[in-house]
């Protein structure tokens, strides 16, 4: 029981990390447009993080817990201990408070994801991936996330310039200054819902690993996962259904309060480094990079907010020519974002063999 406390305690701890890391996210533009100032920014993303919870649990507007399952799902249940989920969480949170150290923005999802499974791999070798066609997905859109982002992007705000073409400039930014206000909240919801899951369904694969562990009548209410079963491919596989409330509130809280701390290094980088962005250009960026994170929600792919971002900031810079876009941060970004699977799973690994010699596994 200590172990499971303390695999939660740090799975919220990455959680809040998360929240300042990839605060930049729905902020970055906001801020660099001074439609907001970073307090009443970070507020502005907090509250709509937390808001996801609401839709989620009464499965409003097509929130619902997709992401979480996949999640819990990358490696065999068999193959998964309190160890291995401590490990890819370390190793999670190092990489995470690096590259905030360094203002790299990378995926806190990706970060999360390698360091789970490298430290399973570690534990019983490459056969431990449980859905490689899932995972090989979820590499894929490394690339396609940022690629959809900037495409919508670029799209969106050509039509926008085509629309207002002939309105007063003037008139014309105050209008999409409260415009930003809209998009930046869309935003947030999409990255509450994306990134506060993906810590949800670690948690929800320790209390499985831990149901498994204990008798069932020795298992306290608070640690049950309901789960159903469900014909896929012509296999029974084993579905969460429902997580428990604390586990849901926990992690929406502590993205939020993340959020409240702001990642300043990172917001400097999106918001300024990468191209000056104006308030007709941070709507069109903010609803380009929603709706693909809407899009991947729906179909439970766990895809990096950051990636979305950039790729959507680079899409609507290019409207202004490719020497607008600082291709330098970006092809530095680029290897940043490659890296990070990889990087992570070896420090997982790392991590896990480190665990192992003092807790066992």
């Amino acid at each position: 029981m200590t172990l499971l406390l303390f695999v939660i305690f740090l799975a919220l701890a990455f959680d809040y990390i998360n929240g300042f890391h990839d605060a930049a996210n729905s902020i970055a533009t906001v801020v660099s447009t001074k439609v907001l100032s970073p307090f009443q920014a970070v507020m502005w993303a907090a509250f709509f993080n937390a808001v996801v919870f609401f839709l989620c649990q009464h499965h409003l507007l097509g929130f619902e817990l997709k992401v979480a399952d996949s999640v819990s799902k990358i490696v065999k249940t068999e193959a998964i201990t309190l160890v291995v989920i401590v490990a890819g969480l370390l190793a999670a949170i190092f990489w995470n408070l690096l590259t905030w150290y360094y203002g790299i923005p990378s995926s806190s999802s990706h970060t999360l994801m390698g360091g789970f499974a490298g430290a399973a791999i570690a534990k019983a070798g490459f056969g431990v991936l449980a859905d490689v066609g899932k995972i090989y997905t979820t590499v894929a859109f490394i690339f396609l996330a940022p690629l959809i982002g900037m495409i919508l992007g670029y799209f969106i705000a050509v039509l926008i310039l085509h629309l207002f073409k002939r309105s007063n400039p003037h008139r014309a930014e105050r209008i999409f200054k409260k415009l930003q206000l809209v998009s930046s909240a869309a935003f947030s919801l999409g990255h509450g819902a994306n990134d506060a899951q993906k810590v949800m369904g670690i948690i929800a694969a320790a209390l499985m690993v831990y149901a498994h562990t204990v008798d069932a009548s020795l298992i306290p209410d608070w640690a049950k996962v309901d789960i159903i079963q469900e014909m896929k491919n012509g296999k029974m596989i084993n579905k969460i259904s429902h997580i428990p409330d604390w586990v849901q509130i926990g992690c929406f809280a502590a993205i939020g309060l993340g959020t409240l701390s702001g990642g300043w290094r990172i917001i400097k980088t999106m918001g300024t480094k990468i191209t000056k962005v104006t308030p007709l250009e941070g709507v069109a960026a903010e609803t380009a990079g929603a709706i693909t994170l809407y899009g991947t929600q729906l179909l439970g792919i766990p895809v990096s907010t950051t990636h979305t971002i950039t790729g959507s900031i680079i899409g609507v810079g290019v409207t202004k020519g490719l020497s607008a876009v600082k291709w330098g941060i970006t092809i530095s970004l680029l290897w940043a974002w490659v890296l990070t699977i990889p990087v992570s799973a070896a420090m997982g690994a790392l991590a896990y063999v480190i665990l192992k010699m003092f807790l066992g596994a």
